[in-house]
């Protein structure tokens, strides 16, 4: 197994390389200039020079490049144009907040569409399999952002039950914390859900046709036991690899939700950064947002040999 997770990593490199590469390369493209942007309009074209020269933005590109390359290869992912924090300080703070929101919502999903796309496929075709289709396309047809924003007009501003910005981490004062938490984990809630339940119920309607199936009825099992025990190990394998990826995904690219919600995320970070063309911090999410990403697809690789016992890695 370590083997195999070495090797992924080490063809994982290349990726990251070609992303840090497009990153790079993208953002310099965008208009605007960060030694502009915090000088001011007024400010004259030898303060610029200046400014531009101390950030190191007067060199060629390729010399930029390879010089936050090598930078990025030692663990320093740079320091903040605007705030002069350190980049990489900065994320992992930020990542904290996202994770928190993310897990907990990611976490509800897997308990509720699981289920719900199992029995779904057991029962196709009848009253129950209609409502969860029914379900599955509403919650992908429905925006993460108006879910949130109607969240706050009836929980927060209507009934005035939960609080609709800033942020308390349930790890510091674990009631406060789960109010402000609560509404921001529904509103992904919705988008999760919708895909794992749909990719349940087709992978466990594909897996009830197969023979072994058909034999464990053959011997008198109970329909809940063939369900639950034969079933859902092997239906379970794309499901996780939806799931994985998902994850993946949120925990770099909430920045919908941390915007309506006004949290501290990493996603919020980025979209903060890319106004004020703060280049070492757009550079460092999107390098760690891939990392996440590469990551999680290992570990739904290594993770497939524990419900489907025919893989090997």
């Amino acid at each position: 197994m370590w083997a195999y997770a070495a090797k992924r990593v080490l063809m994982a490199l290349p990726t990251l390389l070609v992303v840090s590469l497009l990153v790079f390369l993208l953002l310099r493209l965008v208009p605007g200039d960060p030694a502009e942007l915090l000088l001011g309009d007024l400010a004259d074209p030898q303060s610029l020079a200046q400014l531009r020269a101390q950030l190191g933005l007067d060199r060629p590109w390729p010399v930029q490049y390879f010089a936050w390359l090598q930078a990025l290869l030692g663990g320093d992912f740079g320091v903040s144009i605007t705030s002069g924090e350190p980049v990489l300080t900065a994320m992992l703070d930020r990542l904290a907040v996202t994770a928190q929101v993310v897990l907990v919502s990611f976490g509800a999903a897997l308990l509720v569409a699981v289920p719900a796309g199992l029995l779904a496929a057991h029962r196709q075709d009848g009253p129950l399999d209609l409502a969860v289709v029914i379900g599955v396309v509403l919650c992908l047809s429905v925006p993460s952002f108006w879910v949130g924003l109607l969240l706050i007009l009836v929980f927060g501003v209507q009934l005035g039950w939960l609080p609709t910005v800033g942020w308390v981490s349930p790890l510091e004062d674990f009631a406060t914390g789960l109010q402000y938490l609560l509404l921001p984990a529904l509103a992904l809630l919705l988008v999760e859900m919708g895909q794992i339940a749909r990719m349940m119920r087709a992978s466990t309607i594909e897996v009830l046709r197969l023979d072994y199936i058909l034999n464990a009825r053959a011997k008198g099992l109970s329909e809940s036991r063939v369900l639950w025990r034969h079933a859902l190990p092997n239906s379970i394998a794309p499901t996780l690899t939806v799931a994985g990826m998902l994850l993946g995904s949120l925990l770099g690219g909430a920045a919908v939700i941390e915007t309506v919600f006004t949290l501290p995320g990493l996603g919020r970070l980025m979209v903060d950064a890319i106004y004020q063309r703060d280049y070492p911090v757009v550079q460092g999410v999107l390098v760690l947002v891939a990392t996440i990403q590469v990551l999680m697809n290992l570990l739904v690789d290594l993770l497939y040999p524990l419900f489907d016992p025919r893989v090997r890695l």
